[in-house]
């Protein structure tokens, strides 16, 4: 698990990162448009209570990285530039990004810290990823076999929702995290 000096740091730069990205998105954007600016808090706050209660990286990091997707997504749509408005690109930029301050914290490659031999927050970051794009991909998928219509009232929601808990749980149950 992480240290106490490490926890004090990741806390106080996870709030000031959420602080300065979302005064960036007020202050450049002319309209909000969010799909779920709450589901995107309660992720981002439920991944610090989870670190103080003790939840494994590998699961902290899977929502860490769900969460940087979603937000990627959604920043897609809003940004005017041709080049950065593909989700794709944008979520592989928060990846690194997420990714060099772990490193940068010393929180990367720790040789106690791994499963099947692979970093648990390494494969924490990559599994959330492909569970917020695989979850959209089979919800776009189900809207088309639908005539281009939501299955159910939120199924934007609850098939990536449902894909990362999915992913969390067999990981948990799987290997006694």
């Amino acid at each position: 698990m992480l240290s106490i000096k490490t926890n004090y740091f990741t806390r106080l730069s996870t709030r000031l990162a959420f602080l300065f990205s979302s005064l960036f998105f007020l202050l450049t954007t002319p309209k909000v448009y969010a799909q779920c600016p709450v589901c995107i808090v309660t992720v981002g706050g439920g991944m610090l209570i989870a670190e103080k209660l003790g939840v494994d990286d590998l699961l902290v990091a899977i929502w860490i990285s769900a969460l940087n997707t979603v937000i990627s997504y959604w920043a897609a749509s809003k940004i005017k530039i041709n080049f950065l408005n593909n989700p794709f690109l944008l979520s592989l930029i928060m990846l690194i990004t997420t990714l060099v301050y772990f490193q940068f914290t010393d929180q990367l490659f720790v040789p106690s810290n791994t499963v099947l031999g692979i970093d648990k927050i390494l494969l924490g970051m990559l599994l959330g990823i492909i569970a917020v794009i695989s979850g959209n991909y089979a919800y776009s998928y189900a809207k088309k076999r639908n005539h281009d219509k939501a299955i159910f009232p939120y199924s934007k929601v609850v098939f990536p929702f449902s894909f990362i808990l999915l992913i969390t749980l067999i990981f948990k149950f799987t290997f006694n995290l």
